[in-house]
Formats: structure tokens, sequence, C-alpha cells
């Protein structure tokens, strides 16, 4: 369900580093919103340094920059609790000051979104929306996440 696209500037995260962060993203998403750990999925964008730009000029330090698409319907203090989770992990991983970070919650309905085949369920609905699904489907989602 939520999708999350990190820039970085090109080598500047190393494969141990990538993976640390994918399972700690997944891990709090799915810890703040209860989601399945099999919805996340982590994409990593790297970016020449001559191509990332801050207030029309050349970024001059190293920053990330973390967008992450998820369902809508989730209160205002459990996004802002993930934000600042998001960017506490985002920090440590890639050992860069928390101002060298940036965090961005888009969220889409659930109506608008379909994984694995199928249109998702509103929040909260997952247990009946994977319980509902044919049995193959079930059980490729279910082996992903473990």
């Amino acid at each position: 369900m939520p999708t999350y696209t990190l820039h970085a500037p090109a080598g500047r995260l190393n494969d141990v580093q990538k993976a640390e962060l994918a399972r700690e993203i997944t891990h709090a998403h799915s810890e703040a919103t209860g989601a399945q750990t099999f919805f996340a999925q982590v994409l990593f964008v790297d970016v020449a340094p001559e191509n990332w730009f801050v207030g029309g000029a050349a970024a001059g330090a190293p920053q990330i920059f973390l967008h992450g698409q998820v369902r809508a319907g989730r209160p205002p203090e459990l996004k802002r609790a993930l934000l600042l989770r998001l960017v506490e992990i985002l920090s440590n991983v890639s050992i860069l000051p928390r101002s060298h970070v940036w965090v961005y919650l888009s969220e889409l309905p659930a109506g608008q979104m379909a994984e694995f085949g199928h249109v998702l369920p509103e929040p909260g609905g997952e247990a009946a929306w994977l319980d509902s699904l044919p049995d193959g489907d079930r059980a490729l989602m279910q082996s992903i996440a473990s």
C-alpha cells in the first residue's frame, strides 16, 4: 500500500544501508499503521550531484529525500509520528544530520490504488480484504511477509 521512493546522491548509500533503510522504513510504516509488511515497497533513485538543486542552485551538501505515497484516511497524529520516525531512520542510517533529510507523505484514496492486481481496502480493512482474495494471491502476499 505504501510506496516509498528515496532519492539520494549517487554513491551516497551503499547496499547495506539501502537494505537497512528498506527494512526500517517498512517496519516503521507497518508499526504506525498496522498494515502488513508485504504491502510496503521501497525504491532507491541515485541522483547525479549535478542534477540536484535546492533554491535554484546546486545543492552544496548531500541530502536525501523520501517521498511516501500512502493510503488516505489516517489521523494527523499518526502521520506526524510516522514522519518524525522516518526522519530519524534516514538520518541514522545515512549518517546525515536531520537538517539534510526531507520526507513527504502524499495520500491517495484506497479506491484509486491497486496492488497485486486488486483494488485496496480502506485503512483498517486489510484483514477482511486479505481473507476475500483468491488463495493463490493471498499465499503470494503472505510469502513476501515471511
